[in-house]
């Protein structure tokens, strides 16, 4: 089904939002104001180094401090020691990977992540990986080829899903562009003073754009001025095949009113999530993990309570599961607590039926296994705050 994504301000944020026919699949909000954010890339100096957790602390501003895990980590930096090790006071390229939380630092990496629409180039890691939903051998092995070109000792490439369906044209421009982008963070910290700013990630609502598959986003609609030129810009420069999709919306009905974006918000936002069949799901994240809680509800009233009944009302509940993780952007371990099978024939059905559903998800997300506890295990990667956190930020930034 076509996808339509509509980019808006909203209390202090830009809000874009993917929408399926009537029904909201992801939302990405960024403050309009800047910030410590993941993607950002500065030049620091590392104020400490501590041996027995094996990191460094980092400061990228005047009393910003930052964690440095020093595993398998390629510093970019002036200070060449002859141990090859990072020391105090070195001057160093680093790249947010986790905003600040409550009372943990934001954490930064020396391996630097470049992303386009149909590659990252990582620094430090000089292999080309694939996306495992691009499952044709013969265009994983055209791909890996092609990759492989531009590829050194010092960096590589993860493909994206986005790059199966482009062509070589298409890549290679892409590739030279961001081949450019990081010879240019390698040279200017030469002469940028400590506490730069050398790089900011493009906006959400642009990464909204960028990351949706071409094929399958039929319309980019937005209310604002400003945005839409911005956004008539990046296409210009980056997805001159999608500039017909992009729209001005104008009319005396707000365009998140239009598309109803505050009450699908607020469902989204919910701890309770209601199936057809009459059960639901309750979903609490905490600081540590992600538990969602299957229960059968309204649903067993009068009805026969046998095993292929209660499978059904677990496949029901796998497919909105899948769904919610996407919506709620919900990352880390998370915790699923099924109905009670007693065939282990049954409990393969279920974990087969989700790993289908979880594949959709454009985030990377892992089925683990199922506990002896028969809870299912699952991990997905973080890449952006989740939907409550987002929400949380709003409302802050109106007080």
């Amino acid at each position: 089904m076509e996808q339509q994504l509509i980019v808006a301000r909203r209390k202090g944020q830009i809000v874009s939002a993917l929408y399926e026919g009537k029904r909201l699949l992801q939302v990405m909000a960024d403050p309009e104001t800047e910030g410590i954010r993941v993607g950002n890339i500065y030049l620091g100096r590392v104020k400490n180094i501590v041996k027995n957790i094996n990191a460094a602390f980092v400061e990228i501003a005047e009393g910003v401090m930052c964690y440095l895990p020093l595993e398998n980590e390629m510093p970019i930096t002036q200070n060449v020691h002859k141990d090859g090790k990072i020391h105090a006071g070195d001057e160093l390229i680093v790249q947010v990977e986790r905003e600040p939380i409550k009372t943990k630092l934001a954490s930064v990496t020396c391996n630097l992540n470049l992303a386009g629409k149909y590659a990252v180039l990582i620094h430090g890691k000089p292999v080309v990986g694939i996306s495992g939903k691009i499952t044709e051998i013969a265009k994983r092995q055209e791909l890996k080829a092609l990759f492989s070109e531009f590829s050194s000792e010092q960096h590589g490439f993860i493909v994206r899903t986005n790059a199966a369906e482009a062509s070589e044209e298409e890549i290679r421009t892409e590739l030279q562009g961001l081949l450019a982008r990081y010879e240019k963070l390698k040279t200017q910290s030469i002469y940028r003073t400590c506490f730069s700013v050398l790089e900011r990630p493009i906006p959400a609502y642009l990464c909204s754009i960028r990351d949706t598959r071409t094929t399958m986003l039929s319309q980019i609609l937005t209310d604002d001025a400003v945005l839409y030129e911005e956004i008539r810009d990046y296409l210009q420069e980056h997805q001159p095949q999608d500039c017909g999709k992009l729209t001005r919306y104008e009319s005396e009905l707000p365009l998140l009113r239009l598309f109803s974006f505050e009450s699908r918000l607020k469902e989204a936002l919910g701890k309770k999530v209601w199936l057809k069949s009459g059960a639901s799901l309750i979903i609490e994240p905490t600081e540590a993990l992600t538990v969602i809680d299957v229960n059968t509800g309204k649903a067993v009233g009068g009805r026969k309570q046998g095993e292929d009944y209660f499978l059904s009302i677990n496949l029901e509940a796998a497919k909105e599961i899948a769904y919610q993780i996407r919506l709620r952007n919900l990352s880390g371990i998370i915790l699923i607590d099924f109905i009670d099978l007693e065939k282990e024939e049954s409990n393969q059905i279920l974990l087969k039926q989700l790993q289908e559903y979880l594949q959709a998800d454009p985030v990377k997300t892992i089925l683990v296994d199922m506990t002896p506890l028969h809870l299912v295990e699952l991990t997905r990667k973080k890449v952006r705050k989740p939907l409550h956190e987002m929400q949380l930020e709003a409302e802050q930034e109106i007080e």
